[in-house]
């Protein structure tokens, strides 16, 4: 082999080489991804009113008389009041087609007359604060709408940083023991968008709040369940949890 003959085996070599840590860059890249997201632009919208708690039953009548004339313009799907968990404060989820949608209807509401007028400036005088939040529900979970009415529960996890991809596995093997436990019924796991990332909701639907209490004694002492929470907490930041009613309008009862 000459010199030619040799240098351009060297030059081949190194070629392959740095071919080869390029793909390897991508597969890492990839891992370290956030994760599956759904395969559709479907939201979810968050919404928590605290309202003031002398105008709380106020609140609940005129939403009950006119709710009719927001759900003309998109998919209510849930509304509830917090029971336990925070005080005077209404919970409702609102579905969208994706963010073109969201902002459609909310310029058709702002130019709906009789919105503006029989609900909007009568209920802002008996706000105190509003947030949102947008997300999404996780590939691996169907919305299930139960077969008969209850109380739901929310639990909201605060995650470290990084997403599904670091915590995803993990988290989704606690859900799914607690589900294949019998001691909850699975409504949503939703993962948020906007507003503070990391963040996963997930609903629950319980007979009445003793089963859900008596679910609860019950988990705390089933290895199986409590092997899977181990994993999962070790990504955990905070979590939080609100018991609610659902509202008569409520498509979710």
């Amino acid at each position: 082999m000459n010199s030619l003959q040799f240098l351009r085996g060297v030059n081949t070599l190194m070629k392959t080489v740095k071919l080869c840590r390029q793909r390897s860059l991508v597969q890492v890249c990839a891992n370290l991804s956030t994760g599956p997201q759904q395969q559709h632009g479907i939201l979810y919208e968050f919404r928590t009113y605290s309202i003031k708690p002398s105008e709380m039953n106020n609140f609940m009548k005129l939403t009950k008389e006119h709710i009719d004339i927001r759900t003309a313009h998109s998919e209510l799907t849930g509304y509830w009041t917090v029971e336990l968990g925070g005080v005077n404060q209404v919970f409702h989820i609102w579905k969208y087609d994706d963010y073109t949608h969201r902002a459609t209807v909310r310029a058709a509401l702002g130019q709906d007359k009789e919105w503006q007028e029989k609900y909007m400036t009568k209920m802002l005088p008996l706000l105190d604060k509003q947030e949102n939040e947008i997300t999404y529900l996780v590939p691996w979970c169907q919305l299930m709408k139960p077969e008969k009415e209850g109380v739901y529960e929310i639990i909201t996890f605060q995650m470290k940083p990084g997403g599904p991809a670091a915590w995803g596995k993990a988290f989704r093997a606690a859900i799914n023991t607690h589900v294949n436990s019998g001691y909850s019924t699975l409504v949503g796991v939703f993962h948020s968008e906007f507003g503070l990332l990391n963040r996963v909701h997930v609903l629950w639907w319980h007979e009445n709040a003793d089963t859900r209490a008596a679910g609860r004694h019950k988990a705390h002492d089933d290895p199986r369940i409590v092997a899977a929470v181990r994993e999962s907490v070790a990504y955990l930041v905070s979590q939080r949890n609100m018991l609610l009613i659902p509202a008569p309008f409520s498509p979710l009862k």
